[in-house]
């Protein structure tokens, strides 16, 4: 079992998600900006949790003390903290599921990043981490509900690493009760961080929880990422 700091940990979907991994035999470590609210919310979890071992910190006092970090931050003043965070998460996974999104009279959108996003952004911020993408469009109340297992939804994982993406989907499972879905490189995040936004729509509009669950899958094919795809070798003469 891994040592997994989450980064808003103080926030509903990272308290939720520390939830299902402590519910995982994870050991959690929370952190947030202000180390107080931290570890209120900590014992909280303890509470909810009797067998788990949680504490709470200071976002750069948990980034350090884990093996696996988790993104769970508001998209404004994502880019400042993740490389303020830099020297600490070095070497380490680290999971993004922070969603670019904005509201209006006309209700949730997905912010134009350009050609990147959340994921991607912090990846450049964190050259010596192995940044994953995950977790984007699991509902917070959902996360830190009663259920024992999401098993309507499925976890869509997106990175360039293969190690880091196997953690991540194999992660998933404490949550949903199956490993996640490889959902290609890093690049996908592009995709999948906005289409948060749609899910917040269907939600308002039909009075849900809605999530993602992925037809056509055979349960039984092995679910271990892809390598990546590297270029062909031309062929010497």
């Amino acid at each position: 079992m891994s040592v997994i700091a989450v980064i808003g940990g103080t926030g509903p979907q990272g308290k939720g998600l520390a939830y299902r991994f402590a519910r995982g035999g994870h050991e959690i470590v929370l952190g947030s900006r202000d180390q107080e609210r931290a570890v209120t919310a900590a014992a909280e979890l303890g509470e909810r949790v009797p067998s788990a071992t949680v504490r709470g910190a200071r976002n750069d006092q948990a980034a350090e003390a884990a093996d696996l970090v988790l993104l769970a931050v508001p998209y404004d003043g994502h880019d400042a903290l993740v490389a303020e965070l830099a020297p600490h998460l070095a070497g380490k996974v680290v999971i993004s599921c922070v969603n670019p999104i904005g509201f209006d009279k006309r209700g949730p959108y997905g912010l134009d990043l350009g050609p990147t996003s959340a994921a991607e952004d912090a990846q450049r911020l964190l050259p010596e981490s192995r940044v994953i993408g995950a977790f984007h469009h699991l509902s917070a109340v959902s996360l830190n509900g009663s259920a024992d297992l999401l098993d309507h939804e499925d976890v869509l994982v997106c990175g360039d690493d293969p190690d880091a993406k196997a953690a991540a989907i194999e992660l998933a499972a404490t949550v949903t009760g199956r490993p996640g879905i490889d959902a290609g490189a890093l690049r996908m995040a592009r995709q999948l961080e906005p289409l948060t936004a749609v899910l917040i729509s269907i939600n308002k509009r039909y009075k849900v929880r809605s999530g993602i669950l992925v037809a056509g899958l055979d349960p039984a094919v092995d679910v271990t990422p892809a390598p990546p795809v590297r270029p062909a070798v031309p062929a010497t003469t």
